[in-house]
């Protein structure tokens, strides 16, 4: 495949590697890894996590990297340059760009919260709440479509003008920036957590295995949640990590290259949780509190801690990064698609995503107080909760099965050209003998994890 010598390219490999890490890491890690962790039983729980980790993601992964890479676009264009003439796999593209656009109309307004509780607690506005009180004030952040609004408007704005700016001096530059910030951050966090006086439980809770807790909420559906945990994690289904390998050169293997992002990935998440369990135990704190850990748990046990004001901020400084890292990245890919397909430069295209992602992410605003009455997807549940279905429970999994197709069947790129262009560099190879695997075993994990996901939100 001939290179394209009009795309932008990354300025380093670390670049690239902290680039797909922060679409990676998210959100995911560092607010659902957490309580879905403490839900199911803490460090058998994370055992099983690491094996689909490795069973499941990285293969995929390293699908993704490589028809983007090998073809040197988007991912519309990806499989439109790729696949056997006369064939349609490039539909697929399209429905993954809606996936991303899908995914920002609601993770812009989350991330807008974590900024929110950046400034309170750096303007002493969490200072001296009792727990009632930490309780109203996230119940008065979501009941108010005003704050709520402007919050978005601050985290689409900074995702825009980091992507105008450009992908080597903008987005790679920026993103190398809130990465550092973020692992610095998390690791003094985690230092101050694991002192605290009681936290040794909350380590035994998350660092020592008990076959037990596997099954105090079923054992399938503890299995479940670490396959779906894992898989979800990682953003692959969707063409952000094809995106970020049409980016880079062939010097290195891309199973290599993978792994490195999968251990930043896990390396948050299980940092993460030693900055929360350790915490929670010392407090008192239900560690399977859900969502709300973060929000309402964790600020509870801030306004316990001698500086507790400095240490809310710290957090919510590196929860801001987590967030708008994965921002960036997902705006990056949905911009390279614009770009390259309707032949428009950076700065428009950019502008063009601004204006939709904004008002296209107005409905989840709404759906917390205006338009609460609206329970899509039946009682207690919201517009947020509709479009995090679709994409993770539709998108992502389909997404996913259309690489395994497209990457292992004659009837799309195919085996040999993948395995050719994965193991193009130096570096860790992945072996030609995986065919049989990779041909079927993910795709009925992954088929698995889809109608499981129905069945759960249906008919249980």
């Amino acid at each position: 495949m001939e290179e394209n010598k009009n795309r932008e390219s990354l300025g380093s490999r670390i670049g690239f590697i902290l680039l797909s890490a922060g679409c990676a890491i998210g959100l995911g890690n560092v607010w659902r890894f957490p309580y879905i962790t403490g839900k199911y039983g803490g460090a058998a729980f994370v055992l099983l996590y690491l094996v689909f980790l490795i069973a499941l993601g990285l293969p995929i992964m390293v699908m993704e990297f490589s028809v983007g890479r090998a073809s040197q676009r988007s991912v519309i264009k990806s499989f439109e340059t790729l696949e056997p003439k006369g064939s349609k796999w490039h539909i697929a593209g399209y429905f993954m760009l809606a996936g991303n656009i899908l995914l920002m109309m609601f993770y812009t307004t989350v991330a807008g919260w974590m900024l929110a509780y950046f400034w309170y607690y750096l303007t002493g506005k969490m200072d001296g709440l009792n727990p009632a009180q930490v309780a109203a004030l996230f119940g008065k952040l979501l009941s108010s479509p005003g704050e709520m609004t402007f919050w978005l408007a601050i985290t689409v704005l900074t995702g825009t003008a980091i992507c105008i700016i450009g992908l080597e001096k903008g987005v790679e530059r920026i993103t190398k920036g809130m990465m550092g910030g973020l692992l610095a951050i998390m690791l003094v966090l985690a230092v101050r957590a694991v002192t605290l006086p009681g936290a040794e439980k909350g380590l035994d809770f998350y660092l020592i295995p008990n076959l037990a807790h596997l099954s105090s909420n079923g054992l399938w559906n503890t299995i479940y949640a670490a396959l779906g945990q894992a898989f979800f994690t990682l953003s692959i289904g969707m063409g952000s990590m094809s995106v970020f390998g049409s980016y880079i050169d062939k010097k290195h293997r891309l199973t290599g290259e993978s792994m490195y992002i999968i251990f930043l990935d896990t390396f948050v998440a299980l940092v993460a949780g030693l900055i929360i369990f350790p915490s929670c135990f010392a407090y008192g704190v239900d560690v399977g509190a859900g969502p709300g850990l973060i929000f309402i748990s964790l600020p509870n046990t801030f306004n316990h801690m001698v500086l507790g004001r400095l240490w809310g901020t710290c957090f919510f400084v590196f929860m801001s990064f987590a967030a708008l890292s994965t921002v960036v990245a997902v705006f990056e890919h949905i911009i390279a698609n614009l770009y390259d397909v309707w032949g428009i430069n950076r700065k428009q295209a950019s502008l063009i995503n601004m204006v939709a992602i904004f008002l296209l992410s107005i409905p989840c605003v709404l759906g917390f107080n205006l338009w609460a009455g609206f329970a899509p997807l039946g009682k207690g549940t919201c517009v947020l909760d509709l479009e995090d279905f679709l994409v993770s429970n539709n998108i992502l999994p389909l997404g996913s099965l259309v690489y395994l197709f497209f990457c292992t069947n004659r009837y799309g790129w195919g085996w040999n050209k993948f395995i050719s262009e994965a193991n193009e560099g130096k570096g860790i190879r992945m072996s030609p003998s995986l065919k049989g695997y990779l041909t079927y075993v993910p795709v009925v994990i992954v088929l698995v994890v889809f109608l499981y996901g129905y069945y759960e939100k249906f008919f249980m």
